[in-house]
């Protein structure tokens, strides 16, 4: 696959997977054995696990996010994006509060016959759970 292809995967796997949250569409472009380097606490390995914590995630804060940049290089692809969405179920042990957040994430996609196979995904969860009102940051309070 060639650059450009990639680099509609990494937009497939945000618009359909991330935003729409469908599974169907992560049946077809997330390997069967992919592994994520940067998993959330519980994630299991492989493409069942994905989709697990796709929706449990999805359960919790139904993110939509937008691409900001796109960038591909060999069967990398790295992706700069901002994700919005309302706290409306338990996320890492706190309860829904109903709150709009708004977090900024970078993460590589390694993309092998048209399939991710691996991730490094990184967001602001600290500032997602300052958000929730989860943790404060000494010298911030009451900001």
């Amino acid at each position: 696959m060639n650059t450009e292809q990639n680099k509609d995967i990494a937009r497939r796997f945000s618009e359909d997977i991330i935003n729409k949250g469908d599974m169907m569409v992560a049946d077809e472009l997330i390997d069967m054995n992919y592994i994520n380097y940067n998993p959330i606490p519980g994630q299991m390995p492989g493409l069942e696990g994905f989709k697990k914590s796709v929706s449990a995630l999805q359960a919790a804060i139904a993110f939509q996010e937008t691409i900001e940049a796109l960038v591909a290089e060999g069967d990398t692809v790295a992706v700069r994006a901002v994700r919005q969405g309302t706290h409306t179920g338990p996320f890492m042990g706190v309860p829904a509060t109903g709150k709009q957040v708004s977090v900024t994430a970078i993460y590589i996609l390694r993309i092998v016959n048209g399939k991710i196979k691996e991730a490094w995904l990184n967001w602001d969860t600290l500032g997602l759970l300052q958000q929730i009102g989860a943790v404060q940051i000494p010298g911030q309070a009451g900001r």
